[in-house]
């Protein structure tokens, strides 16, 4: 609808800003590099589905933490969860966003991957997140 463009925020955007100063020394990405076991630790961040209510938008995002072994990855799982949770009730003045909530899905479980050198958690959460109006 016109008028309507800049509704919805990014949450992908948001949750990625939102983790970097949380997780220092961590690099947080939407998109995974080349060499990813020289790029460890890392945390991928992925909206894959969600809905909305016209007001909030309700993303699912996964989130990937990538370390050099399973105990590293354990840990950057469960420090990311700490993180995302304590995104809730925060805003971001460059989207003009509000994260509402965040709630946990999946916990974090350690998921093969592809690369001998890499180890892996996964966990799920629900983000609900909405743009504010300009002031």
């Amino acid at each position: 609808m016109p008028g309507d463009a800049g509704l919805w925020a990014d949450v992908e955007l948001l949750v990625m800003t939102g983790l970097r100063p949380l997780l220092p020394g961590v690099r947080v990405v939407d998109e995974l590099p080349d060499r990813l076991e020289t790029r460890v630790p890392l945390v991928s961040v992925l909206v894959v589905g969600g809905d909305d209510d016209r007001i909030t938008d309700t993303a699912t995002v996964d989130l990937a933490s990538f370390a050099a072994t399973r105990a590293e990855a354990w840990a950057l799982a469960e420090q990311s969860r700490r993180a995302m949770h304590s995104l809730a009730a925060t805003h971001n003045p460059g989207q003009r966003a509000v994260i509402d909530d965040v709630t946990t899905s999946q916990r974090p479980a350690i998921v093969p991957y592809g690369n001998p050198a890499v180890r892996r958690a996964l966990a799920t959460y629900t983000v609900s997140a909405r743009t504010r109006a300009a002031t």
